[in-house]
């Protein structure tokens, strides 16, 4: 998929807005690990969140479409922490 170029103030505020998202949710997935919540409910209610935000904000197809390629995403390593060899 290509944007525009990489150097457009908007994807900018954009990418900068998502790394700013990331370092909250990675630090309120840490705190909840630490206050005792297991990972997998914490994530799962995350995911849970996330998608209704989605919805709420694109609608249902949008999100669904935007979903559909998540299993091979997923399958090749994207979202793994570890090491791929």
């Amino acid at each position: 998929m290509s944007l525009t170029p990489a150097f457009s103030p908007r994807l900018l505020d954009v990418s900068e807005s998502r790394y700013s998202a990331l370092d909250y949710v990675t630090e309120a997935f840490a705190e909840a690990v630490l206050d005792g919540v297991e990972a997998e409910a914490f994530a799962e209610a995350a995911i849970a969140t996330a998608l209704r935000e989605l919805v709420a904000a694109h609608g249902e197809e949008r999100v669904a479409g935007l979903f559909a390629d998540f299993p091979e995403r997923v399958r090749a390593g994207e979202f793994s922490s570890r090491v791929r060899q």
